[in-house]
């Protein structure tokens, strides 16, 4: 389930529970090549930012290659990583942290 995430949702979207963000662009190549990876994952939830329209959420979070990638576990991030992935790479990240 992609949710889109901006100055109004972001914190309290992302305080509770493991949350997959992914920061994109709307001009980026490799982003949109991504979304349909993403939606793939169907019942996963992922919060996605468009960085060019909130600056300031990608700036917090030092986000400047796209996509960027942040695992939140109750608020806190625990993992980031860029570039494109297959579904099943983020699966595996996502599931690391469901154990801890």
């Amino acid at each position: 389930m992609l949710t889109e995430l901006d100055t109004n949702n972001f914190e309290n979207e992302i305080k509770t529970g493991l949350k997959l963000v992914e920061f994109y662009t709307d001009w980026c190549g490799y982003c949109k090549k991504q979304k349909p990876e993403l939606e793939e994952l169907g019942k996963v939830w992922i919060g996605q930012v468009e960085a060019d329209r909130n600056p300031q959420i990608a700036a917090k979070y030092n986000v400047n290659a796209f996509p960027t990638f942040l695992i939140f576990k109750n608020g806190k991030d625990v993992e980031r990583f860029s570039g494109f992935r297959k579904k099943e790479d983020l699966m595996q990240r996502i599931m690391k942290h469901l154990q801890n």
